[in-house]
């Protein structure tokens, strides 16, 4: 029973290792979303608002 425990512990150990890498991609991920929200976000609005105005116009 003992070689299972050391196993186990051993398989969850290596899990927690992961843990770090997977939060980093997470925060990159985030943060080139920000970045990109913050320099296409304007030029978007502009479409959409120009878009509406089309619509509307009819």
């Amino acid at each position: 029973m003992n070689g299972h425990r050391k196993r186990f512990d051993s398989a969850i150990r290596d899990e927690r290792g992961d843990v770090p890498g997977w939060v980093l991609i997470t925060l990159m991920t985030a943060g080139l979303v920000i970045i990109i929200w913050g320099l296409a976000g304007p030029a978007l609005s502009a479409v959409f608002e120009q878009a509406i105005q089309r619509v509307t116009g009819f």
